[in-house]
């Protein structure tokens, strides 16, 4: 591959990155949106969705042999059921918080999560980790006591969204499996309770779907499954393409346009400990961010 060849892969990959980010940073909009629909339906919904998304672009990339087979390996599937489960639960803490307005709390998780990373590769995959990378995740722990002793308790929406993901990417981290493939295979082990539970409640008449409750209600729900599958088609684009420190200065997009949303656009909250709190986990993140690509380089 050339050097202009290259660079131009590189660029592409910048523009899925930073479409990624943008996305996820912004999702909370199509929430607030669709905040009338319970919760649990709404995760529902957002599998149902998403495999369909998923299916006819597994189907025509040919992978379908590489989802059957994973499926008969128990280790895999294992592995698949457990990053199903911290998924299902990250969707929906993520909902829940949207839809209680506590968006403020989802920026401060995933401004987190990088951290939280680091720790469970400290801890489970044994990478090493620099003094500046320490000082990054032990700014960000007195950032997280700090709310959570001089404000209304725990930051549970913040670590659980934070542990939720991390530990969910260190199951996908050691199996084969794809973003777009392992995806799919989690929101078709969901299937079948998904599909039960909207079916149940369409039965008892308290279901949003099909019930004209809103117009263009139906279509709202449908898109779901956009939202949750095609920002992640983007990233594994833009991984294929960028080396993971660039990856990683690009996630704080999204939490960053979180928080201005939160505070700028919804109105939240946002009070001297918040204040304190967030220098904390800003300076932390640039310690890390630092630190990372200083150990990189050596």
């Amino acid at each position: 591959m050339t050097a202009a060849e290259i660079e131009r892969q590189r660029t592409i990959g910048v523009g899925f990155g930073l479409a990624t980010f943008i996305f996820w940073g912004l999702a909370p909009i199509y929430f607030r949106q669709v905040a009338w629909v319970d919760p649990y339906e709404l995760l529902a919904h957002r599998v149902v969705w998403s495999a369909l998304v998923l299916a006819p672009l597994v189907i025509l990339a040919n992978e379908m042999g590489k989802v059957r087979q994973a499926l008969r390996d128990g280790r895999t599937l294992l592995a698949l059921a457990g990053s199903t489960l911290l998924i299902s639960l990250n969707w929906l803490i993520f909902i829940i918080a949207i839809v209680s307005d506590r968006l403020l709390e989802v920026s401060l998780g995933y401004y987190l999560n990088p951290l939280i990373n680091v720790l469970l590769g400290l801890v489970f995959l044994r990478e090493r980790m620099g003094r500046l990378r320490w000082l990054g995740v032990a700014l960000g722990a007195i950032g997280v006591a700090n709310l959570a002793l001089r404000h209304e308790g725990f930051p549970w929406i913040s670590i659980s969204l934070a542990l939720c993901f991390g530990f969910y990417g260190l199951i996908r981290k050691q199996t084969a499996l794809g973003a777009r493939d392992g995806l799919f295979l989690e929101t078709i082990l969901l299937l079948p309770l998904a599909l039960a539970f909207l079916l149940w409640m369409n039965a008892q008449g308290t279901g949003a779907f099909l019930s004209a409750a809103a117009p263009g209600s139906d279509l709202m729900l449908m898109a779901s499954g956009v939202v949750t599958a095609v920002p992640l088609l983007w990233f594994a684009a833009a991984a294929r393409r960028l080396e993971l420190a660039t990856i990683g200065v690009m996630q704080y997009i999204a939490p960053t346009l979180q928080f201005f949303l939160a505070v700028l656009v919804y109105g939240e909250a946002f009070t001297s400990v918040h204040a304190v709190t967030f220098v904390f986990i800003w300076v932390g993140v640039v310690c890390f961010i630092v630190g990372s690509l200083m150990e990189r380089r050596a």
